[in-house]
């Protein structure tokens, strides 16, 4: 009996360490974003971020996971709510594979990507998409005097950017594989959910992900009478 009771003490104490590794994880992506756009010179645009569908951040990724088990991190999605305004719940997402030029010596590079139209944001439904392939994909701007209306900027589903030693610059994840992490949605809702479960399904945020959410919120809020505002109620007339 003791043996049992000891067996069921361990499987709670390891699902407990894997839904702190997954809170760990949203902790990692808020402090990145907040980092990032503390310094407006030096951060993804304003005026792209506002336009943005979706926006995904990969903390930690390590480009030497590639050569030994061919994974590159884990990161979290999350797009705009129904109504237009305001951030949803967030959907895990693994990053794979990629380009040569993505590998930096085995350093960990973390990665933001903002998806900027529907068709983007569709594929983030699917249980996984080819950067490059399925979805195009281009190095976005830095800064707040970068160009936001470049045909590169104007056509691309996916604007994505790295930071690795402290150094903020666009880049293009060609090839990268994104997929749902079904096993870190089940660590934040308590059940194994595909990102088309989540994402702007009107699920509410899990308490883990709110200082995120209330971050994008803050850097990305559309003013009323928007052209954003007027899509949504030309919608509900």
């Amino acid at each position: 009996m003791r043996v049992f009771v000891l067996i069921g003490c361990l499987c709670v104490s390891s699902m407990s360490l894997l839904a702190e590794k997954a809170q760990e994880r949203l902790q990692e992506a808020t402090a990145i974003f907040q980092e990032i756009m503390a310094t407006p010179d030096k951060a993804v645009p304003q005026e792209l971020l506002e336009k943005a569908h979706c926006v995904v951040i990969v903390p930690g990724l390590k480009s030497g996971a590639f050569i030994v088990g061919g994974k590159y991190g884990r990161g979290f999605a999350t797009c705009r709510k129904s109504s237009g305004v305001g951030w949803g719940a967030p959907g895990a997402v693994r990053v794979e594979g990629g380009s040569v030029g993505f590998q930096i010596g085995g350093s960990e590079t973390d990665v933001i990507m903002l998806v900027m139209n529907e068709r983007g944001a569709k594929r983030l439904l699917e249980s996984k998409f080819t950067l490059g392939g399925n979805a195009s994909v281009a190095a976005g701007p830095v800064g707040r005097t970068a160009s936001a209306n470049t045909d590169a900027y104007m056509s691309a589903e996916i604007l994505s950017w790295s930071r690795s030693k402290g150094l903020f610059a666009g880049v293009a994840l060609e090839g990268a594989t994104l997929r749902n992490d079904v096993d870190e949605n089940k660590e934040l809702y308590g059940k194994p959910l595909e990102n088309k479960d989540i994402l702007m399904s009107g699920m509410p945020v899990p308490p883990a992900a709110k200082p995120l959410i209330a971050l994008l919120n803050k850097h990305s809020r559309v003013e009323e009478g928007s052209s954003a505002d007027r899509k949504v109620n030309e919608k509900k007339k």
